[in-house]
């Protein structure tokens, strides 16, 4: 074995490839081929989409979870551990399964170089497998087409909300990325997407491949009504379904296309309502619209594009404080800050910002030159601690704190845990 720790095993694949994101997959086909990971016995459901895929994830694998069936999920990024990425029955695996499933692909491998991501890949499809899981929940990375996720077939493909991000490598505008995300739809097998307004590109792609398609507001929809919501679809009609216990009002959007994912996959998982509702409720998401009450409350959100910002302004504006809101703000250079600025400018009446570190990190002063708000009031710190800070000594009671930017600026300030 090259390594007995986790923390070794990590370091020394951020090194091992010559590019972080090297979007193809012939390398991790072939690694998986040779493990023996290509035809998984379990049914697998892949999650792609801009926003929104964290969220629908937890939902599949509580809702799975509470009818019996033994879940697995991958996920990424992580907020503390690198462990949380892979859960079997929504618990972390531990380090030493981690260590064993590197330690198999590296040997698999030979000389074939493999990313960071995609060794991570490849240990959960492994991890699963051994697990003996009944389905595996697998969130797309980075676009779809080409994302080492997508050497599955998946049973089911839902395609969340799409907006604009990650433009380097999916291209600049809505129909280019849709296209991409797309690539995760098969000949034959359902394509979910609860985007109420997806690019054209989304639905012609499904087309193409003989997908079986299924879009928000065509083939399924849902209304709320009080403290519940009905959702509909290819003939059935579920009433009285309780809202999810994800916060945010755009949380019942997700909820319906993994309904709609759930319908379409009924044969291979048979569910009961019963399930259904026990699972909206138990779904949890760490730094989705996380609050910790207080005489100054702090909320903490890993929004870091203009559509994430866009439905964090409008879960603020649905929670009105008495006071102001003070915004924490750290995000990566290859962001777009000037779009989410836009789009919480109405709610924050002051900012602090924080620089990041590392090879897509900025510093604050050069986010305040890209959040290019000319008449929003902030100051600049050289790190969100020190930004998180100010904000706290600065609140006053009935005040409220938002902090938000990336997964970076989140895994620093929020308590493991909440």
């Amino acid at each position: 074995m090259r390594f007995n720790t986790l923390d070794d095993w990590l370091a020394w694949q951020e090194t091992l490839h010559p590019k972080a994101i090297d979007l193809g997959l012939e390398r991790v086909r072939a690694v998986a081929a040779r493990m023996g990971l290509l035809a998984p016995r379990h049914t697998v459901i892949s999650v792609a989409g801009t926003n929104g895929k964290g969220s629908s994830v937890a939902m599949l694998e509580a809702v799975l979870s509470c009818a019996g069936l033994r879940v697995g999920a991958y996920t990424s990024p992580h907020l503390w551990r690198y462990n949380e990425r892979i859960r079997i029955d929504r618990q972390a695996v531990d380090d030493a399964a981690l260590v064993a499933s590197f330690a198999r692909i590296d040997a698999a491998r030979g000389d074939i170089s493999l990313s960071y991501f995609e060794f991570g890949t490849l240990a959960a499809f492994d991890l699963l497998q051994r697990a003996g899981v009944d389905v595996a929940v697998l969130e797309v990375g980075l676009g779809g087409r080409l994302d080492a996720v997508n050497i599955l077939d998946a049973n089911c493909a839902l395609v969340t909300g799409i907006g604009i991000d990650h433009v380097e490598w999916l291209g600049p505008d809505r129909e280019s990325i849709g296209r991409e995300k797309a690539g995760i739809f098969r000949n034959g097998r359902p394509a979910v997407c609860s985007d109420p307004r997806p690019p054209a590109s989304l639905r012609e792609v499904a087309q193409t491949l003989g997908a079986t398609w299924y879009g928000l507001g065509e083939q399924f929809g849902y209304r709320c009504a009080g403290e519940g919501w009905t959702w509909w679809g290819p003939g059935v009609t579920l009433e009285g379904l309780p809202l999810p216990a994800l916060p945010g009002a755009f949380q019942v959007q997700n909820a319906a296309g993994v309904l709609m994912t759930l319908q379409a996959l009924g044969e291979r998982l048979p569910l009961t309502l019963q399930a259904l509702r026990a699972g909206l409720r138990a779904a949890r998401v760490a730094g989705r619209f996380t609050v910790v009450a207080g005489p100054v409350e702090t909320i903490f959100d890993v929004a870091h594009n203009p559509h994430a910002a866009a439905a964090l302004a409008e879960a603020l504006a649905a929670r009105p404080c008495g006071g102001r809101t003070l915004a924490v703000c750290g995000m990566l250079a290859d962001k777009d800050a000037a779009g989410v600025a836009a789009a919480l400018a109405e709610q924050v009446y002051h900012w602090y910002l924080g620089g990041l570190a590392g090879e897509r990190g900025q510093s604050a002063e050069d986010l305040a030159k890209r959040m290019a708000l000319a008449s929003m009031q902030r100051q600049q710190y050289p790190d969100p601690v020190a930004a998180y800070a100010a904000a706290l000594a600065a609140a006053r009671p009935g005040d409220r704190v938002v902090v938000f930017g990336s997964f970076h600026t989140i895994a620093e300030l929020l308590p493991p845990g909440l």
